[in-house]
């Protein structure tokens, strides 16, 4: 066989894209928060039977920028990042 053997072309589904409004740029550089544990993170709001969008490792350092003193608060990863998280799974920097 000669050359190579290119993987089936696929188009990802509407959800694989980060939406606009949770992505800051240039991101962040200092950071005041890192997380604890992994957490799973949503692009608006967590709610009851909808999947989060994605997970944060344990150690990912974050800027808080939204706390009210819920159980939640919006913060901003090294990528730009913006999400919602547990408040609890943060330890100050």
């Amino acid at each position: 066989m000669e050359g190579f053997i290119r993987p089936k072309a696929v188009v990802l589904p509407e959800n694989a894209l980060i939406p606009d409004k949770n992505l800051i740029s240039p991101p962040p550089n200092q950071f005041t928060h890192e997380l604890t544990r992994e957490q799973p993170y949503y692009y608006t709001s967590a709610q009851q039977g909808i999947p989060p969008d994605g997970q944060l490792l344990a150690g990912t350092k974050v800027v808080l920028l939204v706390y009210d003193k819920s159980e939640r608060c919006r913060v901003a990863d090294g990528r730009g990042l913006y999400v919602e998280i547990e408040y609890s799974s943060l330890k100050k920097l």
